[in-house]
């Protein structure tokens, strides 16, 4: 049952990307996006079996939680819309009309950069069962200060800005540069208020954020 929610869902979720993606260019030659949809999909589509095989409670607790906080659906709500608007149908108008475009080289810089992204959401997910969709703690849960954690508090909202800063570089458009940062502000601010409640309901959380002091970026935040 769990496999074929999975799997219904990210079928829906291939068309509406190929969709938002495409439609806009109004062609099919849009080769920068035919190369992000790959690594995109081609990620998301193998995280979600590999997980479903070894760690099935973790793809349950991602694909069935239901976000509480106020201010966690809000986010959650303005970064989905500037995603699917700002990063893949402004690329897809900017492919039209021509209003930008980055070197080859940067495009595919930028496309490794993004499957780094998607390789440190994989490590997170094999080093943290209870990383969740939403903002909660869980009974049992334990804090994780291990592999990637070790690092970083949050590294799999890192390996997220890695995708999303570097999305409009891989697809060419400089313009859609504005929406990826104003995800970024939202995810840093949706970083900070998961802290304030990790605080107050994961026992051990403040000796850990003692001990690992950096949010997103080793050495400088």
């Amino acid at each position: 049952m769990l496999k074929k929610k999975v799997y219904l869902r990210t079928l829906l979720f291939t068309i509406v990307f190929f969709t938002f993606l495409f439609l806009p260019a109004g062609s099919l030659n849009f080769w920068e996006a035919w190369i992000y949809f790959v690594i995109f999909l081609g990620s998301t589509f193998f995280i979600n079996g590999y997980f479903l095989k070894r760690d099935p409670e973790l793809i349950e607790r991602r694909t069935n939680s239901i976000e509480k906080e106020k201010e966690q659906k809000i986010f959650q709500t303005i970064s989905g819309i500037s995603f699917f608007v700002g990063l893949l149908i402004l690329p897809g108008l900017d492919y039209r009309f021509g209003w930008s475009s980055f070197p080859l080289f940067i495009v595919f810089v930028a496309d490794v950069i993004i499957l780094l992204g998607f390789l440190i959401v994989f490590l997170v997910f094999k080093e943290n069962s209870y990383t969740s969709a939403i903002i909660e703690v869980t009974e049992n849960q334990k804090v994780i200060s291990t592999g990637p954690y070790a690092l970083v508090r949050h590294p799999m909202y890192t390996g997220a800005i890695f995708i999303i800063l570097f999305t409009p570089l891989a697809l060419g458009s400089i313009w859609a540069l504005i929406p990826s940062i104003s995800i970024i502000i939202i995810i840093v601010l949706r970083l900070l208020n998961e802290e304030k409640v990790l605080l107050k309901e994961l026992k051990g959380y403040e000796d850990y954020c003692k001990k690992t002091r950096y949010h997103l970026i080793p050495l400088i935040w």
